[in-house]
């Protein structure tokens, strides 16, 4: 397929900017990814469309207050840093602008001296390897001296940095929100376990890749980033339960979507399983585990709306979006969601 295919028009003013409060008040286009039949609610309906036996699958990744701003040592030449992983202990693998003032060997203080770091290396794709060094506990002065690395669509400033953490972010990692899950509220996931819904959480962080526009004019050229995942044993017997019980396994977002599949390819089912993974999946793409998808609207020509198509057919999606448009729903992170699955009139039990 062209990567062209996948290019819609969105007018500028439904690129949501601020998050809605309260979090489930969001709009929800519910489809159904056999028929592409298309149902109009609002996120605080959604437990209409799950029934009891059925699993959600959540990813607890939670973002780091990722770019800090730092003076360089001689010069005080301002430089801004972007962390985008860890790779052991304080040293990181950055982004910087202007990346001419952080040539290796450089060196940086942020916050008066609370943390410094030296540029240790410069990569071949022209990210820094820094190594980080602090007063205290590297987080807490993170979080201290960090900003939200929100998306380059996002003009406006994020007043509470936990509107960009979903309620159940525990495992600190990620550059970017895993956005399907900004919309629950805990006491929607207490409705949920309620109605006899289990919960189920997977951790992948992830990377500034998931903005990169697809360049390659053939989607199958595209290479993906890659992201580091881990499922435990918990969530894998609740996912096995679920399938042998008869219920249906919804994952909360494309990257609790990658993480599971990447499982049951790697292992061949889905058992307790941690590791890297760039799976790029596409129109063509046979599903292993996923009967269900929560997710928002991704950005034209983006590895996560040809995601969405390969669940629920491209034809489907396109037309979703083009009615989303056209019913002027929010776009993108703080945007409006989705729910794709297979008999979506709401079911009363």
């Amino acid at each position: 397929m062209n990567t062209s295919d996948f290019y819609y028009d969105l007018p500028q003013e439904l690129i949501a900017q601020t998050p809605l409060e309260p979090r489930d008040s969001s709009r929800l286009l519910a489809m159904d990814k056999t028929t592409g039949y298309i149902v109009h609610k609002h996120f605080y309906d959604i437990l209409d469309f799950l029934h009891k036996g059925d699993c959600l699958i959540l990813n607890d990744s939670r973002v780091l207050p990722a770019r800090i701003y730092g003076t360089k040592d001689g010069t005080g030449a301002n430089v801004e840093f972007l962390l985008l992983n860890q790779i052991e202990n304080n040293r990181w693998n950055v982004l910087t602008k202007p990346g001419k003032k952080a040539k290796s060997g450089s060196k940086f203080t942020f916050g008066n001296g609370i943390m410094k770091c030296t540029v240790t290396d410069v990569s071949e794709d022209g990210n820094r390897i820094v190594d980080f060094e602090c007063n205290g506990n590297f987080y807490e002065n993170l979080d201290l001296l960090g900003q939200m690395p929100l998306p380059p669509y996002i003009h406006k400033k994020l007043q509470d940095k936990e509107r960009y953490q979903t309620v159940y972010s525990r495992e600190p990692g990620s550059a970017a929100a895993p956005t399907a899950g900004l919309h629950f509220t805990k006491e929607l996931l207490k409705k949920a376990e309620d109605k006899g819904i289990k919960i189920g959480f997977v951790t992948l962080h992830v990377g500034l890749g998931t903005f990169r526009p697809v360049k390659a004019d053939k989607v199958e050229n595209h290479k993906m980033h890659s992201e580091h995942y881990e499922i435990t044993q918990e969530t894998a017997n609740i996912i096995n339960e679920t399938k042998k019980n008869g219920g249906r396994v919804i994952s909360v977002g494309t990257t609790s979507c990658r993480t599971l599949e990447s499982v049951a390819q790697k292992e061949g089912c889905i058992k307790a399983s941690e590791g890297w993974t760039d799976i790029f999946i596409y129109p063509g793409y046979k599903f292993k585990v996923l009967d269900g998808l929560i997710t928002n609207f991704h950005l034209p020509e983006s590895t996560l709306i040809m995601l969405v198509s390969a669940f629920a057919g491209y034809d489907n999606v396109m037309n979703a979006y083009k009615t989303a448009v056209k019913e002027k729903y929010r776009f993108f992170s703080f945007g409006d969601a989705m729910l794709i699955a297979e008999n979506i009139e709401p079911k009363n039990e």
